[in-house]
């Protein structure tokens, strides 16, 4: 480790009390992307980052238009055109909070107890992305240089699916050209199980609403010769499964990254046993592909989940109704190197195929977003896990994530280089959730270990 981290390292813990009331400043800025009420918050916390990245002698800072909320941009390039270039990509803006949804103090005025910080967006994503603004805070701070350039890019509608993150990144990839991507927006299972996240699931989102009589009939009337639609989706919806627990859509599987050995090894060292997958959950048992373990299945394998149904008549008493309609909303994570809409036109035809005469079947593309796979010895990945055991003091684990997080495929697509999913966040640290939550702890190891990541890839043959 070099004499430059060591001294960046020593500042950040001289500094750890300010660091911390700088967190809560950012903390107290109900910056909700999805609220138009908020729209002036969301301003504010792009002025507050624009200024205090400034402040911290970063060069060519400014707040930059979108269709929507606005881009914060921020970066130093003192290392020279020789040194690798990291672009660091975090969102600002937050998921709604009010007291009567379960919180136990104001979601906007952040709350210290037993070593955690209680606010909204705490870990998702204001504590982790102020991680690197204060990491290369403290190379700047003391020695006036980091050792490799960094990039900061911080979007407001990460919250709201980016929807003009694409075409801000299409329009400025001069400006944000970099060897690889870091982002810190996940989680590891404990404190000592530092992960590296290589992959997220992507996404394909459906409708599906069977019509059938012109309006709702009466049963007594009409009932037995008329094809019931919420029977007609129920009996559509049985058979997108196998026997198997496997998902029966031809061709569905076709284009899935089978795992390796190597993987498979790699994700069973964070495998959970089923008394604790029952525990977590209150399911009164597993259930799935049996083929695959439970990590496996809920990170490394691609889903088929039916989120709501919708039909008829489900207010208090009897309406004894033949209804006109019935609807799902139906998701499908999908893992590399599926593409979402070819997922769609399958499932498309596999449904036309099942859909009976006797009623008019519709299924409608609601949203998509790509899975994200990257290899784990890749230098950028390895420098990664170096900085875990040096910064964190654990070894980190790859691992896939269950999630998605649109913009990583997008990013990597689109600027042709890898990104590094350095989560510093705790799987109950209650993202989205009442009490959000974020460990003083995790903070700080998360400073260290972002200061050490950059010394590494300086390191790296990149």
């Amino acid at each position: 480790m070099s004499d430059l981290s060591e001294a960046a390292r020593q500042y950040a813990r001289q500094n750890a009390e300010r660091f911390r009331h700088e967190l809560i400043e950012m903390l107290r800025i109900p910056s909700l992307s999805g609220d138009p009420a908020h729209a002036g918050d969301i301003r504010r916390m792009a002025e507050w980052l624009e200024s205090h990245m400034r402040d911290l002698g970063l060069d060519n800072v400014q707040i930059m238009p979108t269709a929507g909320h606005p881009v914060v941009y921020g970066e130093w390039l003192g290392a020279g055109p020789s040194r690798p270039t990291v672009l660091v990509y975090g969102h600002y803006d937050v998921v709604p909070a009010l007291m009567e949804d379960g919180w136990h103090t104001d979601p906007f005025e952040p709350t210290e107890k037993d070593g955690k910080i209680y606010a909204r967006g705490a870990t998702d994503d204001k504590g982790q992305l102020f991680i690197h603004v204060k990491a290369l805070e403290s190379y700047l701070k003391t020695a006036g240089r980091a050792p490799v350039n960094v990039k900061i890019l911080l979007e407001g509608e990460e919250e709201i699916s980016s929807p003009n993150l694409v075409p801000f990144i299409e329009e400025h990839l001069d400006l944000l050209a970099a060897d690889v991507c870091v982002i810190s927006d996940s989680s590891m299972r404990s404190i000592d199980e530092p992960a590296i996240l290589h992959s997220l699931r992507g996404m394909t989102y459906m409708e599906i609403e069977i019509h059938g009589p012109s309006d709702d009939l009466h049963s007594g009337l009409w009932g037995g010769a008329v094809h019931n639609p919420a029977l007609a989706l129920v009996e559509i919806l049985g058979k997108l499964y196998n026997p198997d627990h496997t998902i029966a859509v031809p061709g569905f599987y076709d284009d899935v990254v089978p795992l390796t050995d190597e993987e498979r090894a790699m994700i069973a060292k964070t495998d959970l046993t089923e008394e604790q997958y029952k525990s977590s959950t209150g399911v009164p048992a597993i259930w799935g592909d049996a083929d695959y373990n439970i990590r496996e299945r809920i990170s490394a394998r691609p889903t088929l989940d039916i989120n709501g149904l919708w039909s008829g008549w489900a207010g208090p008493g009897p309406k004894t109704i033949v209804p006109a309609k019935a609807g799902a909303k139906i998701s499908s994570r999908l893992v590399g190197n599926q593409d979402p809409h070819k997922i769609f036109e399958l499932f498309k035809d596999y449904i036309d195929s099942l859909a009976p005469p006797t009623v008019q079947v519709e299924l409608k593309l609601i949203t998509t977003g790509k899975p994200a796979l990257f290899p784990f010895d890749i230098p950028e990945m390895q420098a990664a896990s170096r900085a875990y055991e040096k910064g964190w003091g654990a070894e980190p684990v790859f691992t896939r994530g269950g999630g998605s997080i649109p913009v990583v495929a997008e990013i990597a697509a689109l600027m042709n280089i890898p990104v590094v999913m350095m989560g510093y966040g705790l799987d109950d640290d209650g993202l989205h959730s009442p009490n959000e939550r974020y460990s003083i702890e995790m903070f700080e190891r998360g400073i260290e270990t972002a200061i050490v990541y950059l010394d590494e890839l300086a390191q790296s043959s990149l």
